[in-house]
């Protein structure tokens, strides 16, 4: 008879960090308060079961067979863009969001999809019935004949069932719902969510299923459990977005097999996700043309440039510390542009509240917004709209200058591609590179310049 041992250990749960007693505050990442107790009763044969089968030998990298593990082809361009091209076999894909945002049906589309074309689909749930699942599958139109459905929450008995079916893709709704039986914690502990993503992860590597599991969010948004949960996975997919918009956009944010930062566009309808071909021509549908306080901004998400539309509204403070509001945009570069543009350019921002919003619930990171929220910033300012016809893009430093950014040709071609007469960038000693016959490029060395250059002469 197998002995047992337990051990008790302290995890922290923003970063995973493992302690041996209880801190305030976590050494690794510095939050305070995030450790808890996590107490686990381990058999010796603890661990062994679902492992990835018999003990692997070194092999010679020119020996290695890589035959039959093509990409799994999918209808839905968006969400093989984001994976890298498709489905890789054997791989291991985490998919999370809010809740409500939308995961379980993307995932039913994918399902029924794949099982349509490919072969069976093992779809387990730890959290609805069949009947339910069936429900959602008749709502999105499809009967699924080798879609098979299973309620079940103990990983072992799952890993048989895969290994029975030998099916094309699994998918785990949710990790934070399975336990295994050796651990006595329970479901969605750090210790089960560890221990079931990694068998997960043998099981995936040793049948050549593709794996997909859900996972829950915390309140500030970050992926539930412990760090190594995302260390684990070979992909990671966050799907986000505005629940009172119609726009969801999925984001890799790991990939080992594709790009990371790869974005998908969907919108959310009665029937399902439903792919957004041309992102940029559904961000600015309701463009208002000769707005004050709007600029359009040719931002990179992975490899694909979108077109979007970024507000600025400038407005008398009313207190005597004036608001700084940014939605979708970094507060800090909304703050240090700001300050550029009243010592560089001579705006009078010091008694003005200042909003930034970035329509269509997409969040801009990189530097290259920075122009065009400078620019919507003095169009409100000044109450004279940005020329219609213009793009902007570039990265603006704190003396006032622009600098070139990534993927210039790419972000021409896509606004020439969308109407544009002309894209104002920062003047670069590559012009000869750029694709000049398709649009008009304008180049500026200077924010003040640049702005000069984006307003409408009265």
């Amino acid at each position: 008879m197998a002995k047992s041992k337990t051990y008790t250990q302290f995890v922290c749960q923003q970063c995973g960090s493992v302690q041996l007693k209880w801190m305030g505050r976590c050494p690794d990442c510095g939050e305070w308060n995030s450790f808890v107790e996590v107490i686990e009763e381990r058999s010796s044969k603890a661990g062994r079961s679902g492992g990835a089968g018999p003990r692997a030998t070194p092999v010679r990298l020119s020996e290695v067979q890589t035959g039959g593990l093509d990409r799994i082809p999918m209808v839905m361009e968006e969400f093989s863009r984001v994976l890298g091209g498709g489905i890789v076999p054997g791989c291991l894909v985490l998919v999370s969001g809010d809740p409500g945002i939308g995961k379980s049906t993307l995932l039913m589309q994918v399902a029924l999809q794949v099982a349509e074309t490919h072969g069976p689909v093992l779809y387990v749930s730890g959290e609805e019935s069949a009947q339910q699942i069936k429900m959602r599958a008749e709502r999105l139109g499809h009967g699924g004949s080798q879609l098979y459905l299973l309620t079940e929450t103990d990983l072992d008995e799952i890993s048989g069932h895969i290994a029975t079916l030998k099916p094309r893709l699994a998918i785990i709704d949710s990790i934070q719902t399975m336990t295994v039986s050796e651990l006595t914690s329970a479901a969605g502990s750090i210790s089960q969510v560890r221990e079931c993503a990694a068998r997960l992860q043998g099981v995936a590597k040793s049948s050549g299923t593709s794996v997909f599991i859900v996972g829950h969010v915390t309140k500030s948004g970050s992926i539930a459990g412990p760090k190594v949960l995302e260390h684990i996975v070979d992909t990671v997919l966050y799907l986000e977005g505005d629940r009172f918009h119609t726009y969801r956009l999925l984001r890799s944010t790991k990939n080992r097999f594709g790009a990371t930062n790869e974005v998908g566009v969907f919108e959310m309808r009665g029937s399902g996700m439903t792919e957004v071909t041309n992102p940029s021509e559904a961000f600015l549908a309701e463009r208002l043309p000769n707005a004050p306080g709007s600029t359009i901004a040719v931002t990179m998400e992975g490899t694909r440039p979108l077109l979007v539309e970024v507000q600025a509204l400038c407005s008398t403070s009313a207190f005597g510390l004036p608001r700084r509001t940014a939605n979708g945009l970094d507060l800090n570069r909304l703050l240090l542009l700001t300050a550029v543009l009243s010592k560089r350019v001579g705006l009078k921002l010091g008694d003005q509240d200042v909003f930034a919003n970035v329509i269509g619930g997409l969040h801009i990171t990189e530097p290259a917004a920075d122009l065009a929220m400078a620019c919507a910033i003095a169009s409100s300012m000044r109450d004279v709209p940005v020329a219609v016809d213009l793009a902007v893009v570039g990265e603006v430093g704190l003396s006032g200058e622009l600098r070139t950014v990534g993927q210039l040709p790419a972000r021409l071609n896509e606004a020439a591609k969308l109407g544009f007469g002309r894209i104002l960038i920062p003047k670069t000693h590559r012009m000869s590179e750029l694709p000049q016959d398709k649009i008009e490029v304008v180049t500026a060395r200077s924010v003040g310049e640049a702005i000069t250059l984006a307003l409408v002469k009265k």
